[in-house]
């Protein structure tokens, strides 16, 4: 794809810039292990280390700040017997302890019938209070990356990778932070290894974010853009890209602006949102145009419809309740590729919701739309993009409180829905209701939904964790061992 000419900016960093481990001589302090790291990857360890017997009633004595956090290391959880049982599906929890002091956790759990619910394994990350956010796996099904929301607020790593080349047993690989930008969000594999991720702040959670882009051992290598023009770009317009989507065989990417994460901190004149997309040459990493949805409060998500021949996608504009279509190969009238029209209103369950996130099924027909103020999750049947179909009832109300994020499985039978989006605490005015569960929702012949069965992971953690907090989910199918899929 034609790009204009421009000077790039070569980012001058030494070739180690990893970080001293801070008070090493205190007894009883532990240090993190030593990995080495690319030119652009950073990683501190906790600035108050760990020191056994002394260290923790910090956690219970230390006052909240007014936004950065005092960074206490994270308290010990109960010990866990992890489960011998080999299900064929799989949903990984990104989770965060409810207290916000016991560590966060991926929670490995059963999603076949005979064992549904059933956890196989837990797999603490060395640090608490994050927020865990989205999840997503590598092409070849051998890494999980989760990033944290409010990791910047306690100094700490914001994104935290883990091996699941043993798909029972998760282990924590590493954790590491931008140079330019924080706020993980989005994640999208690379086909040769390695992530293209959205981190929706700078480093100092206020705008322009950036899109980071890693190494396939999770190592980050550059924080886009980085030429000139599009550098100008994000500078003149809020950009604070959360969706991601990518065609990789058509060379072009979409990532929507939401809001500006240090908006939802206390004191706030008003969450900032954006109403824009921003539509990128991969190939390049260099944005093409600025796509506009008008009044569009918070863009939230976009993903393409598979197989659609315009290779169209979807987006949410949170504020009106709205579902637009972008078709980026299109030109407005003076010029500027990209198309973005009205698709579908989602009705005033979705208006002013704070969140809408969707999934699209990979046979490009049905897509699913969180309304997470809304309580509810709308199913639209998209094979007909001029007579889109609504399939579930708008003034139904649905079992499930504060749903978020929505993942359909594979083999098409389920949504994978977790009932949580956001609370930040005192400190912010984002808290939304939630259930706390993990929704395994009935896809009918139709497309439409049947609510059946929940992991209720509040009550599974009260005890050990003061709850439990799940944001994010995939599912690895493992039904047929010789294609397994990762989703």
């Amino acid at each position: 794809m034609p790009t204009t000419g421009t000077t790039a900016i070569t980012n001058k960093l030494p070739l180690d810039v990893s970080l001293p481990v801070l008070s090493p001589l205190i007894p009883g302090a532990v240090a993190p292990p030593v990995r080495k790291r690319s030119p652009l990857d950073l990683s501190l360890p906790p600035l108050i280390p760990l020191i056994p017997g002394v260290t923790e009633p910090l956690s219970d004595n230390a006052p909240p700040l007014p936004i950065l956090q005092v960074p206490t290391p994270p308290l010990e959880s109960e010990p866990f017997t992890a489960s011998n049982i080999r299900p064929k599906k799989i949903g990984y929890f990104w989770t965060g302890a409810g207290d916000n002091k016991h560590k966060d956790f991926l929670v490995t759990t059963s999603l076949d019938d005979d064992t549904f619910g059933t956890i196989i394994d837990i797999t603490d990350v060395p640090s608490s209070g994050n927020s865990p956010h989205h999840l997503g796996p590598s092409h070849d099904g051998k890494l999980l990356i989760g990033g944290g929301l409010l990791s910047l607020l306690k100094t700490q790593d914001t994104a935290f990778y883990f091996d699941v080349s043993n798909p029972y047993r998760p282990k924590f690989d590493h954790s590491n932070r931008g140079v330019l930008s924080s706020i993980v969000d989005e994640i999208r594999a690379k086909p040769d290894g390695g992530f293209f991720i959205t981190y929706m702040g700078s480093a100092a959670g206020t705008a322009p974010g950036r899109l980071v882009e890693t190494d396939a051992a999770g190592n980050i290598i550059h924080e886009w853009p980085e030429d000139v023009e599009s550098t100008l770009n994000i500078l003149g317009e809020q950009f604070s890209p959360h969706g991601l989507t990518i065609d990789f065989d058509k060379g072009v990417a979409l990532t929507s602006d939401f809001v500006v994460p240090y908006t939802i901190l206390k004191p706030t004149l008003g969450i900032q949102k954006a109403s824009t997309l921003r539509l990128w040459n991969i190939n390049t990493k260099r944005i093409l145009s600025t796509i506009h949805i008008p009044d569009g409060a918070g863009i939230q998500d976009v993903k393409f419809i598979p197989g659609n021949p315009e290779s169209a996608a979807l987006a949410t504009a949170v504020g009106p309740g709205q579902v637009w279509i972008i078709y980026p190969f299109r030109t407005q009238p003076d010029g500027t590729q990209g198309v973005a029209e009205l698709l579908y209103d989602l009705g005033d369950k979705a208006k002013n919701s704070l969140a809408i996130y969707s999934d699209i099924s990979a046979d490009g027909k049905l897509a699913y739309f969180t309304l997470t103020l809304g309580n509810h999750v709308a199913a639209l049947d998209i094979s007909d993009l001029n007579n889109v179909k609504r399939l579930d009832d708008p003034d139904a109300t649905q079992p499930i409180i504060g749903p978020h994020y929505v993942k359909i499985s594979p083999d098409k039978k389920n949504l994978l829905v977790t009932g949580y989006f956001v609370q930040a605490g005192d400190i912010s005015v984002l808290n939304t209701p939630g259930d706390y569960k993990g929704h395994w929702i009935d896809i009918l012949e139709d497309g439409s939904l049947s609510f059946n069965r929940t992991i209720d992971f509040e009550a599974i953690f009260t005890r050990s964790r003061g709850g439990a907090r799940p944001h994010s989910t995939v599912i690895y199918d493992l039904t047929d061992p010789e294609n397994p899929v990762y989703y």
